[in-house]
């Protein structure tokens, strides 16, 4: 372990670089741009489409008993939850490229062997807005993910988890390929 790029969990003491601040949420381009176009849809188009919804709903008479309206109204109030959600993730994002190099940042691909298991398991490091079709999300304010962050190929870490300290080695790193 490299005591000066290890990070909490590493098993070299505390963070001697800054830490990402927890409220950033880093996502690559991609990401943002879906996320961006999904408050676009539900600040817009889905808001007014559910207010029709409502509308259509109070036609029906008392609204006590009217399963339609309150349907609706739980729809409204998921919708602006969620508007609320991108809102924050938003204000806040950091967008990343990914790594150009050996080191696990936010919008890079990671191979790890835990303990010394034959098998290596591979992730995209990034936040939990992240969707990949290939690679599973390893969120960088996960346990695992804090552990990892700005260890390079060959380093040995160490994290904890529920019930046991786990070792990890770093196998590659490499960019998130974009098209």
């Amino acid at each position: 372990v490299n005591p000066d790029r290890a990070g909490p969990g590493s098993g070299a003491g505390k963070c001697r670089l800054p830490c990402p601040a927890m409220s950033e949420t880093h996502l690559t381009p991609q990401a943002h741009e879906r996320l961006q176009e999904e408050l676009t849809w539900r600040s817009g188009p889905r808001r007014l489409e559910i207010s029709e919804l409502i509308e259509r709903a109070r036609e029906h008479g008392d609204l006590r008993e009217n399963a339609d309206y309150d349907a609706a109204k739980h729809e409204q109030g998921h919708n602006e939850a969620r508007v609320s959600q991108l809102e924050s993730i938003l204000k806040d994002a950091v967008i990343v490229e990914g790594g150009q190099g050996d080191t696990v940042v936010a919008g890079t691909i990671v191979e790890i062997r835990m303990d010394d298991d034959s098998e290596t398991t591979t992730y995209l490091v990034g936040a939990i807005e992240e969707r990949h079709d290939e690679f599973d999300v390893l969120s960088t304010s996960s346990p695992l993910g804090v552990a990892l962050l700005d260890n390079a190929v060959g380093d040995v870490v160490d994290y904890e988890g529920p019930k046991r300290t786990f070792r990890v080695e770093i196998v590659s790193v490499r960019p998130l390929e974009t098209s």
